[in-house]
């Protein structure tokens, strides 16, 4: 009855956002200009804003001539500037926090959050999470489980105080509708005080095990559910001794805060034991979760094939796409019904860069969001009230449709992301497209598949790490075709022309998205935001990664 009335009180709340969403699908011209206009005159009287002179700004086109195309390292400057107490820097707002982003390599990106920032990532939420529980109302009644990363620092903050980092999912929702979301989940928050992964993992589960009634699951990265439930049989016997005696093993070390919360839950250690001998992981998972009906992860580019994992591993559930959600803003929402993730189109001033067949950004042509065409190729740019303008996202997506006039949009990778060891330039976009397509072309479906330059030995060459399942003599023959779909890029194709490049190899990677995870994890990334990898810029993982490489004679029958 808790979850119940507390989940159709977020729906009442989210169902007037809904309808302005729907109203602004029908005039995304209108919207979009309203938006900017409002960025605009809220921050005129900033240092950004007189600098770039917001206040005579009366046009889209004057916006785009004052305002030159920025990444975060055209940002840095002002950014430290707040992180040290300055005020109205790029906003008239306070700055309540700042974000870490998950980026693939580099120190981590602080993105300032400011309550008009959370204001426009709600109103893409609402719309989602209205439009999730009209079309499927037995979701109002159970609980559920929003991510929830360990910290991997304690209470960071900046030099002037500002906290850094949210605590959980549901720190994007906001407000009261975030005390009601709290109301309902199966894991406690508190639980990101734990910064052991292991344990961190043992405790979600057996926080997830007494949810008998789970209806949602969200995550970011699929592989972080799929790693958190292989471990059942490993700590099946311990988490039932747990659950009888509603106690945690004094090595695992629950927060003080969460003891109230263990109590003895015998049935539901019988209810585990009883999975535990299910002929296959699918009919453990439902034997546990009987009432699990959807659960929202990334399934776009490299995690794609980690998504259709979950499927097989929760047959029972609906997998969703969580469309584009970036640190920095929200591009993307998904609809039921609708194939691919509709525009934010009344969350942030949009802009995108077209993109052509070979990857090459045009920056002097930026479109609007009401200009950008079916089956063209586009890089995002956001102005948002967090004080980014002109935000170079570096999210390449491809329009597959509309909903009225707001264009539906997949996310295809990062344009900005390039290895380039030899002048061969290959982008992360490219090779997740190219890594699919083999695999598809193969029926393979690894969860988990990175390639990454190997510099060890004359030549140097890429080397596809994966735990794909398969003879060598397979794997070899997916390596020869990757290599091929990387020639159709020019500066790839020359630099193995000229014999700086290798054929691509194959390393069998024994738990490689485990392992990954770890490394992430241990270079101060947010567990649930680390995002399954296509293409890592850095050598060395040969080292890293337990397992070998599949031997020269099959690689030669390429």
């Amino acid at each position: 009855m808790i979850c119940e009335l507390a989940n159709s009180l977020w729906l009442a709340g989210c169902l007037a956002e809904a309808a302005r969403f729907r109203g602004a699908a029908t005039r995304v011209e209108h919207e979009q200009q309203t938006l900017l206009r409002h960025v605009l005159a809220a921050n005129a009287e900033t240092e950004f804003g007189r600098s770039h002179n917001f206040s005579s700004i009366h046009s889209v086109h004057e916006y785009q001539q004052r305002v030159p195309l920025r990444d975060y390292d055209g940002y840095q400057g002002w950014i430290d500037c707040v992180s040290t107490g300055c005020p109205d820097v790029l906003t008239r707002e306070r700055v309540r926090l700042f974000e870490p982003t998950s980026g693939s390599s580099g120190a981590a990106k602080l993105i300032p959050y400011t309550r008009s920032l959370q204001r426009e990532f709600q109103r893409g939420i609402r719309p989602w999470i209205a439009n999730l529980f009209l079309h499927n109302p037995a979701l109002l009644s159970g609980q559920a489980y929003w991510s929830i990363s360990p910290a991997t620092t304690p209470d960071s903050r900046t030099p002037a105080g500002i906290p850094i980092g949210f605590e959980d999912d549901a720190a994007y929702v906001g407000g009261w509708q975030r005390r009601l979301l709290r109301a309902v989940m199966a894991v406690p928050s508190e639980l990101r005080k734990v910064s052991d992964m292991e344990t961190f993992q043992y405790l979600t589960l057996l926080f997830l095990i007494r949810a008998s009634k789970l209806r949602p699951i969200s995550v970011w990265n699929p592989t972080f559910l799929s790693l958190l439930v292989d471990h059942l049989p490993e700590w099946g016997d311990e988490l039932a001794h747990d659950l009888e005696r509603g106690t945690v093993r004094s090595n695992r070390g629950l927060p003080d805060g969460l003891r109230w919360l263990m109590c003895p839950e015998r049935r539901r250690a019988a209810d585990l034991r009883a999975a535990l001998r299910s002929s296959n992981p699918a009919e453990r998972h439902a034997r546990l979760w009987p009432d699990l009906l959807h659960i929202s992860c990334w399934t776009d580019a490299n995690a794609a094939a980690p998504a259709a994992r979950l499927r097989t591993l929760f047959p029972h559930a609906r997998i969703q796409g969580k469309g584009l959600i970036a640190t920095e803003g929200m591009v993307s929402f998904p609809m039921v019904g609708q194939a691919d993730a509709a525009l934010a189109v009344r969350s942030h001033f949009l802009e995108f860069l077209p993109v052509d067949s070979s990857g090459e950004v045009d920056p002097a042509s930026p479109q609007l969001a009401h200009q950008i065409d079916r089956g063209q190729r586009y890089t995002v740019v956001l102005t948002t009230g967090g004080g980014l303008y002109r935000y170079l996202l570096q999210d390449m997506v491809e329009v597959t449709g509309h909903f009225h006039e707001c264009p539906l949009v997949r996310f295809l990778g990062r344009s900005g992301h390039v290895s380039d060891w030899f002048g061969e330039k290959l982008n992360e976009a490219h090779v997740s497209e190219v890594l699919r397509d083999v695999f598809d072309s193969l029926a393979m479906t690894p969860s988990f598949a990175m390639l990454a330059c190997h510099t060890v030995g004359l030549p140097a060459g890429y080397v596809l790490y994966t735990d794909a399942i398969g003879s060598d003599e397979v794997l070899a023959h997916a390596a020869a075709r990757i290599d091929k779909g990387l020639r159709s890029n020019f500066h790839y194709h020359y630099a193995r022309e000229l014999g700086q490049l290798s054929l691509v190899r194959v390393f069998r990677a024994q738990t490689a998205a485990e392992t990954y995870l770890s490394v992430a994890v241990g270079n101060g990334r947010r567990a649930g935001d680390v995002k399954p990898p296509a293409l890592d810029r850095r050598d060395g993982w040969s080292g890293i990664f337990g397992g070998y490489f599949v031997t020269d004679d099959f690689l030669q029958l390429g």
